[in-house]
């Protein structure tokens, strides 16, 4: 127990390390979610021994360039997701948010059943246990398929609410055993994503017992959502896990934070 009288032993969070190795994916189905996120499937002998044991992991995907953003001939790398994967069946199932621009987008764009891809990873896992009381995941579009993943296995009944911003034609329907609360935060065009976010949360009120927050968007909102919620709202944050950093697939990648804490119950 801490000073809280939370069983920090029981809510405890395991790191893993993974073989580092590369895999030849080959594309087997392609579902367009919403107008912009597109879900493909992958299967490859090589996934016989996949593992991604957090929902939050990253695996690089390695995309060859074809020189519109003036790298000609080199491979890019982009972190994604693993959303859903099956060792048995030997599948691997990820989600890519379309922008603008990016060779992640013009590959996902022009991709058709048969073409293979490279993935390396995940290098390692931050498992969360599922014995928490209940859980509150913030972001945007881009952290959809870890909100996604997080959501779907949780365990039955536990309360889990999620508040993701997004264009107003982006909202995204999980299967889960879990009492899942989802708050679709659109775009309007003129108020910016921080004010959004913080907006939406403000009548929300924590569940009793620990909690568990997660958040992942463009670092400033990030820290500012979290700010929001352990200053303004009231609730506390205990020993929060260091931002991990990565890039949404654009031509100057735009710095990313995923930060999360544990809620204690009151008392």
């Amino acid at each position: 127990m801490d000073g809280t009288g939370m069983d920090l032993q029981r809510h405890a969070v395991r790191r893993i390390r993974h073989e580092l190795r590369r895999r030849t994916l080959t594309v087997v189905s392609s579902e367009l979610l919403t107008p912009r996120m597109r879900r493909f499937g992958f299967t490859s002998p090589d996934l016989h021994d996949f593992v991604s044991a957090s929902h939050d992991d990253h695996i690089k995907l390695f995309f060859p360039d074809d020189g519109a953003d003036g790298h000609r001939g080199e491979t890019c790398m982009r972190d994604f997701t693993p959303r859903r994967f099956d060792t048995s069946r030997k599948t691997l199932v990820i989600d890519f948010a379309l922008h603008e621009a990016g060779p992640a987008t013009r590959w996902a764009s022009s991709a058709q059943i048969g073409d293979t891809l490279q993935i390396g990873g995940p290098k390692g896992s931050a498992v969360v246990p599922d014995d928490f009381d209940w859980y509150l995941l913030i972001g945007d579009e881009t952290a959809l398929p870890a909100i996604g993943r997080r959501v779907e296995e949780l365990r039955a009944e536990v309360p889990v609410a999620t508040f993701v911003l997004m264009e107003a034609d982006e909202t995204q329907d999980f299967q889960t055993r879990a009492a899942w609360t989802p708050h679709w935060v659109a775009r309007d065009g003129s108020s910016d994503d921080t004010s959004l976010l913080r907006t939406a949360l403000s009548d929300y009120t924590l569940p009793a017992g620990d909690g568990f927050v997660w958040i992942a968007a463009e670092a400033s909102v990030a820290r500012s959502v979290r700010s929001h919620i352990i200053n303004d709202l009231g609730h506390p944050g205990n020993g929060p896990r260091p931002p991990a950093t990565g890039s949404r697939d654009r031509p100057t990648p735009t710095k990313r934070s995923r930060i999360e804490w544990v809620v204690p119950a009151p008392g």
